[in-house]
């Protein structure tokens, strides 16, 4: 049975290219880059190379990124720093923050270390920035504003710069979950106003286990991890080595395929969103669907029957690869916390499924898919 699979933002393939750039560090070149004879040398050029690449695709110096185990730690350590290093006692989010963040803010809360708010919503899942103004202006306290660039489950787009330059007039922290669009976007770290970002390598065709975290050079931070002086002196542990050359190779084909993969992509989410509105009228698309919302990214409810119901597991029985949110999340049966936050008491009565495309994918695929689905209920 050959598979279909249509998951890519839960995790991607991992490329011919950064596998290859991998290979002589999981083989000959396995030394720890921490020791002083040419194995470590080697090693530990390696590292600076990759952190030079990875700097010069953000537009921004290779001190200021450091490379962690992937999206949540990196997010963590932001948090937490933010707090326990920069003095914020007042954390502003979004009710549909992926968990690494909002998690982190409600364990903080709970312990009564800070106040946490939540941003209010536009009627089309966006962050209102009006509100975020006024939480920002009413806040009597250092302040952290911790929103992601793009939603994970429902695409959606925030304005990055805008709300960067929001946090510098009111002289918030600003810490942004960019793991779903570093890969995907052209990021200018010198143009935006943000002390945090962070990156997965296997969002875009690199390595699970392998992430990145900026920390702007105008701040100072202490390590989340302590016990060695890798990475600066910020994260202790021997570095992942294999991991860090294949997200940066990978990092380097994204931005040099940007433009076509982008605009295939692209043409595969709105063909498929045409096709499901023929052949399912009933549904709803969840999120800024056709407006300013990851390409890569399309989440649509089926109304809730007995045969919706059973919908992702008779995919998956179909070879068929789809979520229903959060891959973080997907071993729970329950609707996520972001499709509760957008449709209230009548999320319930919805069955979401996301569908999230790369450049591998074709139309073939998508025809497939909507004819298994016409099948199934």
């Amino acid at each position: 049975m050959q598979r279909i699979y249509f998951d890519n933002a839960a995790t991607t393939a991992l490329s011919s290219e950064a596998l290859q750039a991998m290979m002589p560090y999981l083989t000959e070149k396995f030394g720890n880059p921490s020791s002083i004879y040419s194995y470590g040398r080697e090693s530990k050029m390696a590292i600076e190379q990759a952190r030079k690449s990875v700097a010069k695709i953000l537009n921004t110096s290779p001190g200021s990124i450091f490379f962690t185990s992937g999206g949540t730690e990196s997010s963590n350590t932001a948090i937490l720093a933010a707090v326990q290093d920069l003095g914020c006692k007042h954390i502003i989010t979004s009710p549909i923050e992926h968990h690494a963040t909002l998690h982190t803010v409600e364990h903080l809360a709970a312990q009564g270390i800070v106040s946490a708010s939540y941003v209010k919503l536009t009627s089309n899942e966006h962050v209102d920035l009006e509100h975020l103004e006024a939480l920002l202006a009413s806040s009597q306290e250092k302040t952290l504003v911790t929103l992601m660039h793009a939603n994970n489950e429902i695409g959606n787009l925030m304005d990055i710069k805008a709300v960067g330059l929001l946090c510098k007039k009111y002289n918030a922290i600003f810490h942004s979950d960019t793991v779903q669009t570093v890969g995907h976007y052209p990021i200018d770290l010198k143009d935006t106003h943000v002390h945090f970002i962070n990156g997965a390598g296997h969002k875009f065709h690199g390595p699970k286990g392998v992430g990145i975290l900026y920390i702007n050079e105008e701040i100072s931070i202490k390590p989340l991890i302590s016990g060695g002086a890798q990475e600066r002196n910020m994260r202790a542990g021997t570095e992942n080595l294999y991991g860090i050359v294949g997200f940066a190779k990978a990092l380097e084909e994204a931005s040099n395929h940007h433009e076509t993969d982008t605009s295939h992509i692209l043409s595969l989410k709105y063909y498929m969103v045409d096709a499901l509105q023929q052949a399912f009228p009933e549904i709803i698309f969840n999120g800024d669907t056709k407006g300013n919302s990851l390409y890569t990214v399309l989440n649509v409810a089926f109304p809730h029957t007995p045969k919706t119901e059973m919908l992702l597991f008779n995919l998956d029985m179909a070879g068929i690869c789809v979520s229903g949110g959060s891959a973080c999340s997907s071993g729970a049966s329950s609707v996520s916390h972001v499709i509760k936050s957008i449709h209230g008491a009548t999320a319930n009565n919805l069955v979401p499924i996301r569908f999230s495309f790369c450049k591998h994918n074709t139309k073939e695929e998508i025809d497939q898919v909507i004819e298994k689905i016409k099948e199934l209920i």
